[in-house]
Order: C-alpha cells, then structure tokens, then sequence
C-alpha cells in the first residue's frame, strides 16, 4: 500500500442473516476530504464499523493507514477518530469532562487532554458552553461534541458518520464548514458519509457512491459535477414567460426550481436568452455553465448497472492518486 493511501479495502463483504451490508467493495482512498454517499442502508456505517477493527468482514479485507482492520483495531482506533451517528453522549457530564476523558482514553496526559480539550472546544464553537451538562444542550450542540471528541487526540484521519443528521439548515451549513476546515486548514482527511448528496458536493474533494453495498464510481468531485451542454438561467420573476419566449424562439427549456436549464445550440442560443430577458423587461440574477450534479451521475450509474461487483472499471478504483 502507498504511503499516501489513507484508507484501502479488496473484495470486502459483509453479510448478515437476510441482506449483504456490503458486496466486494474494493476501493482506494487518499488524503483530503473524500465523501462516501449512499441511500440509508447502503452499507456506510457498516464499512466504517469494519475499518475501524469493531466488526468482522464476512470475506476481504481492510486497511486503514497501511494497518489492517481485522488485526489491528486498537492501533488504528488510536489514530483515527471517530463520530458516529446514534447519539452517545452522558447528559450528565459536561463537554470539557467528556473530551477531557475521551483524550486520556486516547493516551494522552491529563494537561495535555485538558488543553487539547479546551482547544478542540473552541475549535468547534462550544468553548463558552463548555462546562455545561450536555443533556441541556441542542442537536447542533451535541454534534459539536461528538466532532471535538474525534478531533482531540489529533487523529490523521476522522470518520464523521452522517455528521448534519438532525440539523437545521444553518446547523448544517455550520458543520458542513468545520468539516471542510478540518480538512484545508488542519490537514487532518476525513472520510464523510451522507445521504444527503448535496452536502458532499460542498466540502468534498473525492466522492465515493455506492448502493446496496456496491460500488457505483468513485472519481474526484470535479469529475462528478463536470459541464454540461446547458446554461442555467434565473430571473428575479416571470420565469415562465421566459421560458415561453426561448421556445418560441426554437430553444429547449427545462423548469430546475425557480431557474431554467437551457440546452445550448451555439451562439445562437445566449443571444436568445439575452433578447428574451430584454424584451420582457426582466431582471436576471444568473446566467451560468449548468453542471452535473452528484445525483444525476448516482442515478445513472444505478440505472446502468447490472453486475457491478464484475463490471470493468467498478472493481477497483482508486479515489485520489499520489501527491
């Protein structure tokens, strides 16, 4: 395994007595933040189970920073941290005792977990509610927590298993930015699961999809949100006069929410858009490349598959090549 590999498995399967959690998934992950997607039930949480030596893969196997998971489950539960996503916090202990406890638990001296603790506190924005009992404390809150216990032993890579579970839309884009810190401010990777596709195209550098346990692709988040032979176009009103204006100019229009997705001929079809929105007096707000998106990419792979776990190019893949 390289040096660079963060995470690897071959053939991994997992198999319990009416579904298979996951089916020889072999796949290769390096630095960075890489995303794991999937529907709920997909086989994430089981995969992270297995890397981190806490469950026994029914055939393959798994390495996590050149240590295999089957073998050594305590040295990489050293140094790895991890959120998982059931809640599991004391409501009686305060936020700085239970990091605190959680850093001794790790190896590190009592000032030393103390000082880590208070760091890690203020990192993820709790240090001025720090001494309170987390049972008082909101979801957005105790998320914090579960994020600074992984992050306080200052681990080289953390599992977050769907960290935004149960938040708002503020209290996701919050984790979703102390996510992408971690990553581009404390170079510490992060394998990140949801299902909720477009939080990973947020944050994320690489994107693995699966489905069923299966390996659907795995490409950098470039790849997956690629150009395409549209332009987006959203006016502050009047979209659908709009949109029959460019048809009756011979343009092809797709409704996507308040915009339009029109496909792009040539030239021809920005003049259009401009003359349409100026000859209906209307105020444009954007007019951008339309691109692919995660789901798009998700859907037909799923609709394409018909033997993935043999298909040509699924079985082996690397996410992020050396650097």
């Amino acid at each position: 395994m390289r040096t660079s590999t963060i995470l690897a498995t071959e053939g991994l399967s997992r198999r319990f007595p009416r579904v298979t959690a996951l089916d020889r998934l072999t796949v290769t992950v390096g630095p960075g933040v890489t995303g794991l997607v999937g529907a709920n039930g997909a086989g994430k949480s089981t995969l992270i189970k297995i890397l981190l030596g806490l469950l026994e893969p029914s055939e393959g196997r798994a390495q996590v920073l050149g240590m295999d998971s089957g073998s050594q489950g305590a040295e990489i539960r050293r140094a790895v941290g991890y959120m998982p996503e059931h809640d599991c916090l004391p409501p009686d202990v305060s936020a700085t005792d239970f990091v605190v406890h959680m850093a001794r638990m790790s190896g590190l001296p009592r000032t030393a977990a103390r000082e880590r603790a208070a760091d890690t506190l203020r990192h993820v924005g709790l240090y001025e509610e720090r001494y309170r009992p987390i049972g008082g404390y909101s979801t957005g809150m105790k998320q914090r927590v579960k994020l600074a216990q992984a992050l306080v032993h200052d681990p080289k890579v953390v599992f977050l298993d769907e960290p935004t579970n149960g938040l708002d839309p503020q209290g996701r884009d919050d984790m979703l930015g102390l996510i992408r810190r971690i990553g581009s401010e404390f170079g510490i990777s992060v394998l990140v699961t949801s299902h909720l596709l477009g939080e990973l195209e947020r944050v994320c550098d690489h994107v693995i999809v699966i489905d069923g346990g299966r390996l659907l692709r795995s490409s950098a988040i470039s790849e997956f949100t690629q150009a395409t032979q549209s332009v987006t176009v959203e006016v502050e009103e009047g979209p659908e006069a709009l949109a029959a204006r460019l048809a009756e100019l011979g343009e092809t229009v797709t409704p996507q929410g308040r915009a339009l997705a029109v496909l792009v001929r040539g030239p021809e079809t920005y003049d259009a858009v401009r003359d349409a929105v100026c000859d209906l007096e209307l105020s444009l707000i954007r007019l951008e490349q339309g691109r692919q998106r995660i789901e798009d990419v998700f859907r037909g792979s799923a609709a394409d598959m018909t033997e993935p776990a043999t298909a040509p190019g699924l079985a082996a893949t690397t996410v992020r090549g050396d650097s």
